[in-house]
């Protein structure tokens, strides 16, 4: 393992506590304890899809890291593929989460976006990961 991978894997993993606390926020809306603000179904099912995705590219993220050691890029690509996957969590996770905030909203807002917005730069940092991997 590079120092380049485990400095991002230790950034990485200091962000899981973060998606433990969605996970706990879910739990509460879900199971009926969390009485401060009532969530619409919609907002419901938008909080676990922003969380299901933040846990599952977060995992996929740690993993690039390791493939990026073994890439025949450039530097600046390579930090591009260290740096885009976990950004993407934080986009995806974030448009699902901000896009349906708004009190009764049944509709993303204009904030869905960032989903968008993360699945293109996911997309862009695998590809090159992949690339990097078979040159």
């Amino acid at each position: 393992m590079t120092v380049e991978s485990k400095l991002m894997c230790g950034i990485i993993l200091i962000t899981i506590p973060s998606i433990e606390y969605g996970g706990y926020f879910l739990l509460m809306v879900l199971s009926g304890k969390f009485t401060k603000i009532e969530f619409n179904a919609f907002q419901k099912s938008m909080f676990r899809a922003g969380h299901a995705h933040a846990g599952v590219i977060v995992i996929l993220s740690l993993v690039c890291q390791l493939l990026a050691d073994h890439v025949a890029l450039p530097l600046g690509a390579t930090w591009f593929v260290r740096a885009s996957i976990p950004a993407s969590a934080l986009l995806i996770s974030g448009g699902f989460f901000f896009s349906s905030m708004s009190p009764n909203a049944t509709r993303p807002s204009k904030l869905v976006a960032l989903i968008y917005t993360g699945a293109l730069l996911l997309a862009a940092g695998l590809i090159t990961l992949g690339v990097g991997l078979l040159i």
